[in-house]
């Protein structure tokens, strides 16, 4: 089985982006996505210059922070900010236009950096919304990467970055025996979604997960990878 580790939320703090940083250098993550409206994206493509090994690929954002285009108002509320929650779904769906408009800014934006783009996935999981399938599919195949699992792409399998995503190693799913939990899988490629973070002052003030990214850390850093396992790139 091919597993690859990625850590979401790069550049979201400078204390998330350090903790993705030491997960890679001293354990199994491969790879993480940048947001790049986050607090810290410019401290976050500065330690990416200076650790190509981690690959990185784009965490789109539409649920949290300030958008990058001025020219969406469907998107935001009364603050300038994204009016969409965690609870999208709930929600109705945006313009396509403006959502379509807001990733190209962000996607272009990282392109910009001179960073290889190895892949999109988002925040909150908010390009599995069924709505916006149409959007994604657009940007994969313009922008020529892979896209993270969710169930409303699954029909369209040549632009998924794994088979299957694996979304336990969260909060009270955290685990040294990952791998043993991995095994039930039979497909050959699965993502590992993690957050690892050094827990700073900003990311306490944004983010209601926060110890527990320092206990991901700390496990993602001490994990052992066994014989039948082949990290992916």
């Amino acid at each position: 089985m091919r597993v690859l580790f990625n850590a979401d939320d790069f550049g979201l703090t400078e204390g998330v982006t350090d903790g993705i940083i030491q997960a890679h250098t001293n354990g199994v993550v491969q790879s993480t996505t940048l947001m790049m409206n986050g607090l810290a994206k410019d401290y976050a493509v500065e330690k990416a210059k200076q650790f190509p090994s981690l690959r990185v690929g784009i965490h789109l954002v539409l649920t949290w922070g300030v958008p990058l285009s001025k020219e969406v108002p469907s998107l935001i509320n009364a603050q300038g900010l994204f009016k969409y929650t965690s609870s999208f779904e709930e929600m109705d769906p945006p313009r396509l236009e403006d959502v379509e408009k807001e990733w190209r800014t962000q996607l272009n934006a990282f392109i910009a950096t001179g960073i290889p783009l190895h892949h999109i996935d988002s925040h909150h999981h908010v390009h599995g919304w069924e709505a916006l399938k149409n959007v994604v599919l657009t940007l994969a195949e313009e922008y020529c990467v892979p896209v993270r699992y969710v169930d409303s792409l699954k029909k369209h399998p040549t632009v998924l970055l794994s088979e299957v995503l694996w979304l336990n190693f969260y909060d009270n799913g955290i685990s040294e025996d990952i791998f043993n939990s991995l095994q039930q899988f039979k497909g050959k490629t699965v993502e590992v979604m993690t957050h690892p973070a050094i827990v700073d002052d900003p990311l306490k003030a944004i983010s209601s997960y926060q110890e527990k990214r320092a206990e991901e850390l700390s496990i993602l850093c001490a994990l052992k990878i066994p014989e039948w396992v082949e990290l992916m790139e």
